[in-house]
């Protein structure tokens, strides 16, 4: 969805930074002021050895050092004790609607499992819960134009198969580090990306109706 692209990034920097989201034109304020999460990954930007979120000069991991990017991303997977489907439940738990997207972030050294809930008409929330223990560190409310909604809405008509549940479904493949809703054309489903012990990541989709995962062959470049 492509909405979620712009609000993580400003969400997640509204996060770490302690402040509002200040940067998107909407109407919507922080609910709870943010807090920090109890777990914590090594940064290696004090080392300048960490490429993969510079967003100036673009993800270096397919250019750099695949296998230090791996043991990261293992890293970060293993620390996240809360799994995406505990995540999404406890989002929920803080904001009624339905689940589109949940990610595992890390900014700096901030670990934090971010969901996107759909609510009444066109609210989103975007809830940031503590990967370590569960709680719901804040969250940023916003109004989004109702084509975002309508689109969401219609991709899950019909369907049964919840974020939570897709994520459950493919955990089998590997630790479910981000749900994410396709909304768009003839690819329905739940799209997700595992990492397996080694670091290594691989894209999946759930079926709406049955739950069924098969390989996400639709973004494949050759990447392993």
């Amino acid at each position: 969805m492509k909405r979620n692209i712009v609000i993580a990034t400003i969400a997640a920097a509204a996060l770490i930074g302690g402040g509002t989201a200040t940067a998107l034109a909407v109407s919507g304020d922080d609910d709870a002021p943010a807090q920090r999460s109890s777990v914590q990954v090594q940064d290696d930007d004090a080392n300048g050895t960490d490429d993969r979120d510079d967003r100036d000069g673009g993800d270096d991991r397919h250019g750099g050092d695949s296998s230090d990017d791996n043991a990261e991303d293992a890293a970060e997977a293993r620390a996240a004790k809360l799994t995406a489907a505990e995540a999404i439940k406890a989002a929920l738990a803080a904001k009624s609607g339905t689940a589109v997207k949940a990610e595992l972030e890390s900014e700096d050294t901030n670990l934090v499992w971010e969901v996107d809930v759909l609510s009444s008409g066109n609210t989103w929330h975007t809830v940031h819960v503590d990967p370590g223990t569960g709680k719901v560190l804040g969250s940023h409310t916003e109004q989004e134009d109702a084509d975002d909604a309508a689109e969401a809405r219609a991709a899950l008509q019909g369907g049964s198969v919840s974020a939570a549940e897709a994520a459950e479904a493919a955990a089998a493949k590997g630790t479910v580090t981000s749900v994410e809703l396709e909304d768009e054309g003839s690819g329905r489903g739940w799209d997700i990306d595992t990492t397996g012990t080694n670091g290594a990541e691989s894209e999946w989709t759930v079926n709406l109706t049955t739950a069924k995962v098969t390989a996400d062959r639709s973004s494949d470049d050759g990447d392993d």
